[in-house]
This record gives C-alpha cells, structure tokens and sequence, in this order.
C-alpha cells in the first residue's frame, strides 16, 4: 500500500518501491495492490518490479469497466466500486500482511482497516506520509497491532513473511 503519483512521490520512495517488488518477486510470494490507472502508485511500481522478478500479482480495480493496467500482468478483480472507496475493503482483507510506502488518506484507510482486521502491518520508517507517521505505533487503546517499522525493503519483506506465517 502507499502514495499515488497525485501526490508527487519522492524519488528515494520510488526506488524504494521498486526495490520492494523486486524482494516480493524474488520470494515468490503474491503481490497484492490497489490499481488507480489514472495516476501512478508506488504499489504499481512495485508490481512492475516484482513480475520482472518473475512474481505474481493482483490488482483491485475501482470502478466496473475492464481498465488495462498498463505494462502488467495482473490478475484483475473489478470491484465497482469508486475511486478512493469501497475497494479498499477487499483489497485489504485479500492480505495476509500489509506493506506501507509513504502514504495519504487511502494508505491511513487500508492501515486503519488491517488493525480493525488484526492483519499484521509493516510501514518503510523513511517513506514519508503516514508510514512514517505511524512506525512502531498502535493505531488506538485497543493495542490490536503495532505497526512494525523497517529500514529497507529487504527488511520490510523478511518481517512480512515472518508475521504473515506466524498468522496462518
């Protein structure tokens, strides 16, 4: 999860992102992001970078028509839902841990609703927005998941595997 392109994303989250999906690519495991077609996003980026590793993804896409995401290969699941709502819901929920690059009020809106779900969340601390806003912190008193802060992608994705199979 993490910025969209309207937000004029930072170079060194960019090669970030990039170096993210290469490390999701290079395990094999399943990269799973909000497609936005209008603007890029580092979740794209990253998609890109992990299907020239040879990863998979899926893409949710808001809205009801069949958008081409772009130079990917994703799987594609049309939500029908609008642009910045709804999707959100089973784009989260399809994770089995969350990765944050920087981040608006769509990244705060996937945060919030993994803690309500219990599904583990990791945020890049150098990434800007609301990862690095909310590194090693609870969202509430509930205290449902502490947001796991990482230094680099590497890291990001060795946490990842770790927490989603302490939860399977």
């Amino acid at each position: 999860m993490g910025s969209m392109a309207d937000i004029k994303l930072r170079q060194t989250s960019v090669a970030l992102a990039r170096e993210l999906g290469r490390e999701i690519g290079k395990r094999g495991a399943l990269l799973v992001f909000g497609y936005e077609g209008d603007f890029d996003s580092l979740p794209e980026i990253a998609a890109r970078a992990a299907e020239k590793e040879g990863g998979q993804t899926l893409a949710f896409l808001w809205g009801d028509n069949k958008r081409t995401a772009k130079d990917l290969s994703s799987i594609r699941i049309r939500t029908g839902q609008i642009q910045g709502g709804g999707r959100e819901f089973p784009l989260v929920l399809s994770c089995d841990v969350l990765i944050c690059i920087g981040g608006g009020s769509g990244t705060l809106t996937e945060i919030a609703i993994a803690y309500q779900a219990n599904i583990p969340i990791v945020v890049l601390a150098n990434s800007g927005g609301w990862s690095q806003k909310l590194a090693g912190k609870f969202l509430d008193a509930r205290k449902r998941v502490k947001i796991t802060a990482a230094r680099d992608a590497e890291e990001a994705v060795n946490m990842a595997i770790k927490l989603a199979s302490s939860v399977l």
